[in-house]
């Protein structure tokens, strides 16, 4: 199956970070998932290497394997968390969400 960015959503409650963290109360993570397969159209977002390794793969499927569906794109989550009783921070965190997904 080809490529593609998919949905995963963590709720803190589940990560057991609902004691500090005020907002938001989960986010939508996502995560690429799979297969980079021959031909690697322009869509694919793949990167020179993964077009060689691709064609490698075609010749030596046993001792190179098919590139991989990673992320291309990454954005920040922004977080509102208690420092402690009297101090709350809001805090950006870079590469939390994924925006695109690649053939590497």
């Amino acid at each position: 199956k080809q490529h593609q960015k998919k949905l995963i959503y963590f709720e803190n409650r589940d990560l057991v970070l609902t004691d500090w963290i005020i907002a938001p109360s989960g986010y939508e993570a996502y995560y690429c998932s799979g297969e980079c397969n021959f031909p690697l159209n322009a869509h694919m977002n793949a990167t020179n290497h993964a077009i060689v390794q691709t064609l490698v793969h075609l010749m030596n499927p046993s001792q190179v394997p098919k590139p991989c569906c990673a992320p291309t794109k990454l954005t920040y989550l922004s977080v509102l968390y208690s420092l402690d009783d009297s101090n709350v921070i809001l805090k950006k965190y870079k590469n939390m969400v994924v925006k695109s997904c690649g053939c590497h």
